[in-house]
């Protein structure tokens, strides 16, 4: 007897597990201001965190001293050395706002990507971004050429053109694709981005002794980021990402189906292609200045769809703020671990939730 209430006891703790998770999922999609504050403090906190932080550390009281002071000019009296002072504003904070600035672009784009494609395993890089731009930067390397232009080399331009010459070419091909359009559009990119991955392949085994600059590429990181470079890219990161979200009722209605959207009165080919383009375009720029970041386009969306339900007008931003969020807490990782590649530490963090996302879409939860 004793063994049998245990049991009904064991099976009743585990049915009300899920309705738990459930009801504080609900509970937080009711409560949308929550998650933004949430995502607001994390952000601040992986700025200050990030900044103060290193091999020279310096006091939460004279990181906040010296941003107020310097970036708000605050009336802060200066109780830290000017070291400090030098250290904060020349080379963290440009390193730590870029890598917000392209977890933020990487994380609306893996949203976009997402919903436009209805596909919950789409990122950033599914219609041939990534290989377009490891292909540019490995030709860079390989070009007997070295020019300079706001901080930014020849690898970075042929990386931003290569991404967005495989979006181009991806569109064009997969339009005249007897396939259903979305079904077209992604197993060309497959296709171009395999035909991209063999050049790339070529390219690395001609690169010689210039192999290790391709594969710092490939890996992602911000050590290089400065203030000219983030000037540079923020426009693109940001005017892309603010039109997407002006999209979002548009994107809530491509959700429902080309059919649907359409008795709703959305231009589907044309919004498609402008969000494909807009979602490209924040893509390429924000793997210009970084590198391939992998699986901050992918797990982001699914985290704020499982706390804050589907609707694009609350997925989109929300995206934004994690991404960032989590980019910048990678960067300090990587720094503090002495430089290792941002791409692996967000491989490391992103590779066992995926795998724990497929066993909640296993166990029968929603994404």
């Amino acid at each position: 007897m004793a063994t049998r209430t245990r049991l009904l006891t064991a099976g009743a703790g585990s049915a009300a597990a899920p309705a738990t998770r459930a009801g504080l999922a609900e509970r937080l999609r009711d409560r949308p201001a929550l998650i933004a504050a949430a995502g607001l403090a994390a952000l601040f906190l992986a700025l200050v965190l990030g900044v103060g932080l290193g091999p020279v550390a310096i006091a939460p009281v004279d990181t906040l001293g010296i941003l107020g002071r310097r970036l708000l000019d605050l009336p802060i009296p200066r109780t830290w050395p000017a070291t400090a002072e030098i250290i904060v504003m020349e080379l963290r904070l440009p390193r730590v706002l870029t890598a917000m600035l392209v977890g933020c672009g990487l994380g609306v784009a893996g949203a976009t990507f997402q919903g436009l494609l209805r596909n919950p395993l789409a990122d950033p890089y599914v219609l041939g971004t990534a290989s377009g731009a490891a292909l540019g930067a490995a030709v860079a390397v390989l070009l007997p050429v070295n020019v300079v232009f706001l901080e930014f080399g020849l690898l970075h331009a042929l990386a931003f053109a290569g991404a967005l010459g495989a979006i181009f070419v991806v569109v064009r091909l997969g339009r005249t694709s007897p396939l259903a359009p979305l079904t077209g559009l992604l197993l060309t990119g497959y296709a171009v981005g395999s035909l991209l991955a063999a050049g790339l392949a070529m390219a690395m085994y001609l690169s010689g002794s210039n192999l290790r600059q391709i594969v710092f590429f490939l890996l992602g990181g911000f050590d290089a980021a400065s203030w000219l470079r983030l000037a540079t890219a923020a426009p693109l990161v940001l005017g892309g990402c603010a039109a997407i979200l002006l999209r979002a009722r548009v994107l809530n209605g491509l959700l429902l189906g080309e059919e649907t959207a359409a008795h709703l009165g959305v231009d589907v080919p044309r919004e498609r292609t402008i969000l494909l383009v807009l979602a490209s375009l924040v893509t390429a720029a924000s793997v210009a200045i970084s590198g391939l970041v992998g699986f901050v386009g992918l797990v982001v969306p699914h985290v704020v769809r499982l706390v804050g339900g589907p609707d694009a007008r609350r997925v989109l931003p929300l995206s934004a703020l994690l991404g960032a969020s989590l980019l910048a807490f990678a960067d300090l990782f990587a720094r503090l671990g002495g430089e290792i590649p941002v791409g692996v530490v967000t491989a490391v963090v992103g590779a066992p939730f995926f795998l724990w996302l497929l066993r909640r879409t296993r166990a029968g939860y929603e994404l």
